[in-house]
Parts: structure tokens; C-alpha cells; sequence
């Protein structure tokens, strides 16, 4: 079985094979890590689970996107850990050595795309290839002080990556540099599809409602402050046409019955020994009925339409980006759940929406990083990033 290589247990100890980059290009010199659900010629796609990666063959092709950063110069340092069937968002996978946050080492790193944020946060790549489905970007960017988009969906190809629920599945990544961050995003994105100025922002305060106590609502007030200072006028909320839980309902059962319909034929073979809390979460997507789902996708329709019909295109929503920092690695499992329910209910609206969410690491609590959260209607992931970048900056 493959087992992990380096001091953060960020990489996949794959026997290597010569992956070439382009000598010049926009990412030349730059260190490129890469989830192990994206196809990488000459290496296998594990997914998180040591069944899978036997099964699984050695990619003959490289996925689309990847290509194309590797068409730009940028050097594949290896592929990185992720959670089980990247189906969990704590950052620790059964099968392996629990990834380092370098930021915060008691603290998890938060997943699925838990080795590429160790990678970059600890300074071993400078760009991190991961996913995010209902927060597998914005959490571990979060938890190890990391810029980290959820893009639009339908936005980048998913073409030679392993699916979770293909409905809500996003490829996205992480960086230290916010020109870094911007290079990859000029490659990946082009140019944006939403043309107003987002210059308008709101709070939600039904997603800050779920902010652990008040130590988390002090660092997230400075954070807004930060924010606020580069916008004209007083920040106003915006209320969301739907209970959050009730939403995230409708997420889950979606998310669920898709995994399963994904992995069905992978996990209906044979035992496959999956880690606890990835088990339970296929046991309940296994039990969804038809009409259950079916209900839930007219939910996430009628979510739409409403939001949009209240929405103003130069509108940018500003939210915590998870309810506090990482959860600490020695927290029960009981603890782990209840942080995480938390954290996909809050995730869950960019999902349901299919709009961009940008997690921009401009604060710390107990000692760790603490980002807050810029939202954006679809097509506006480059003006996220510039306005992320100037946030940080202070300009």
C-alpha cells in the first residue's frame, strides 16, 4: 500500500515517473502539488482509498486543466493526500498519517484536499491543486491561513478527475502569493463572464449566527473591518430565502445520492474496508429514495430562483469562511461531527447557488488562522481574487 512521504505527510509515496513542464511559460519556476483524484500520466488516481489506487491502473493521459498548468512551466512536485473518495472535510484519512498543519500542529488541516493545503501552507509547493464540493477549498484554506477559491461551477473542466457528486464538483487551488494565485487564475479562468463592479457588500447574519463564540465573533469583527475599509458606504445584510439547515438538507441529499451513484460499482464488488464517518456517510446516501432526491433538486431550484430574484449583480456577500480555526486533531469524533455540520451548512449556499467563494486568510483565533469569506455571483471568480488581493495588501 502507497503510504506518505515528506515531513508533513502532504505528498503520496508513488513510485515517480518523469511528468514534463514546459522550460518557460507563466509558471516557470513555480512548484505545482496535485490532489490524487486528478489523472496524472504515468501515475495512478487513489482517491484516498489503497483499494482504489489497485484497482485503478496508471493514468495514460493527464487531466485537461493540469495540463495546462504544466504547459506553463510550472514543476509537479508529486501527487498530495486527500480524504477518502474525498467524501469528508476534517482532513484526516484513515488510511494514512494525518497530514501536518504547519500553521497550527495540533489542528487538522481540513480536507478533502487536506495534502495540498499542508504542501503550500508549509512551503514545500507554491501552488496547490485541489477540489471542492461543499468546502474542500475554502475549509483548508481557512484552517492553515491559505488564499483558497471554490470557482464557479461548470467554470474549469473536471475532465480526467475522479467524481464525488458531479452537480456540485468544482476544481480549485491554493497559494501563499496572491500574484501566484492570480497567474493560475488567468490560465484556468480567463477572463470573467460577470461584468458589474461588485461594490455593494452584505453581511448574512444567518451564517454568522453559526461562529463558535466570542472570540471568533471579535476576530471576525476586525476581519470586517479590514474588508469594509475597501468598499464606499456602510455594510448592509442580506437575508438568505431559506433556513440554512433546511438548505443544507437538500445539499446533503443530493451530494449523497451522487456519491453513491459514483462510487456504487467500486463499493458494491466487495468490502472496502471505507474509514468511519466515510462509511456512515455512504450507508445514508445508499438508503436515499428517488423522490427524496428529486424533492431536493426542486429545493436547490426554487433556492435559485429566489436568490437571484433578490440578488443585485453588484452585490458581494461577505460571511466567515468556517465556524472557528481547526478543530484540534485530539477532538472526539462526537466533536469532529458537530464541527462539521456546522461547517457544511455554511459551505453549503455557494454549492447550492453554483457561484464563486473566495476564503482570504486575514485573521487567527486560539492562535490559528481564520479566514473570512468573499461570495460572488457566477463568472466573477477573477474579481474575487483581485479584491482579495487588495484586502491583503491593504490598498
Amino acid at each position: 500500500m502507497t503510504t506518505t512521504r515528506g515531513p508533513l505527510n502532504a505528498f503520496l509515496d508513488y513510485p515517480e515517473s518523469s511528468v514534463p513542464s514546459a522550460p518557460n511559460g507563466a509558471l516557470a519556476g513555480l512548484r505545482l502539488a496535485v490532489k490524487d483524484m486528478y489523472d496524472i500520466a504515468g501515475y495512478p488516481t487513489g482517491g484516498g482509498n489503497p483499494q482504489k489506487e489497485a484497482e485503478s491502473g496508471i493514468a495514460e493521459t493527464t487531466a485537461p486543466a493540469i495540463q495546462v498548468l504544466l504547459d506553463a512551466g510550472a514543476s509537479f512536485l508529486g501527487k498530495t493526500q486527500t480524504e477518502e473518495l474525498t467524501f469528508s472535510i476534517i482532513g484526516m484519512n484513515a488510511h494514512f498519517p494525518a497530514p501536518v498543519n504547519p500553521r497550527a500542529r495540533e489542528r487538522v488541516t481540513g480536507g478533502s484536499s487536506s495534502g495540498s493545503a499542508a504542501a503550500v501552507a508549509g512551503g514545500l509547493a507554491d501552488i496547490g491543486i485541489g477540489s471542492d464540493t461543499n468546502g474542500s477549498i475554502r475549509a483548508p484554506a481557512s484552517f492553515c491561513g491559505l488564499l483558497g477559491l471554490r470557482t464557479t461551477f461548470g467554470r474549469i473542466s473536471m475532465e480526467g478527475a475522479m467524481p464525488l457528486a458531479p452537480s456540485f464538483d468544482t476544481l480549485g487551488w491554493f497559494a501563499r502569493d496572491p500574484l501566484v494565485y492570480d497567474k493560475v487564475a488567468e490560465l484556468l479562468l480567463g477572463a470573467d463572464t460577470h461584468g458589474d463592479e461588485l461594490s455593494r457588500p452584505v453581511r448574512i447574519s444567518e451564517l454568522e449566527g453559526y461562529l463558535f463564540g466570542e472570540a471568533e465573533r471579535a476576530a471576525y469583527g476586525d476581519m470586517l473591518e479590514k474588508v469594509g475599509a475597501h468598499f464606499d458606504g456602510i455594510m448592509g445584510f442580506l437575508a438568505l430565502p431559506g433556513a440554512p439547515e433546511e438548505l443544507f438538507d437538500a445539499f446533503k441529499q443530493i451530494q449523497a445520492y451522487e456519491a453513491w451513484q459514483t462510487h456504487r460499482a467500486f463499493l458494491s464488488s466487495k468490502e472496502r474496508n471505507l474509514g468511519p464517518g466515510v462509511k456512515e456517510r455512504l450507508d445514508y446516501a445508499r438508503s436515499l429514495t428517488n423522490e427524496t432526491v428529486e424533492e431536493a433538486r426542486s429545493r436547490r431550484q426554487r433556492f435559485q430562483e429566489e436568490f437571484a430574484a433578490l440578488f443585485d449583480p453588484k452585490t458581494i456577500m461577505v460571511t466567515p469562511s468556517q465556524p472557528s480555526a481547526a478543530p484540534l486533531k485530539m477532538s472526539t469524533q462526537a466533536e469532529l461531527q458537530s464541527y462539521r455540520d456546522l461547517s457544511l451548512t455554511m459551505n453549503s449556499i455557494a454549492g447550492l447557488l453554483g457561484w464563486p467563494q473566495i476564503s482570504i486568510p486575514l485573521g487567527e483565533v486560539h492562535g490559528a488562522p481564520f479566514g473570512i469569506s468573499l461570495l460572488g455571483p457566477a463568472g466573477s471568480d477573477r474579481q474575487l481574487i483581485h479584491l482579495a488581493s487588495k484586502i491583503l495588501s491593504g490598498t
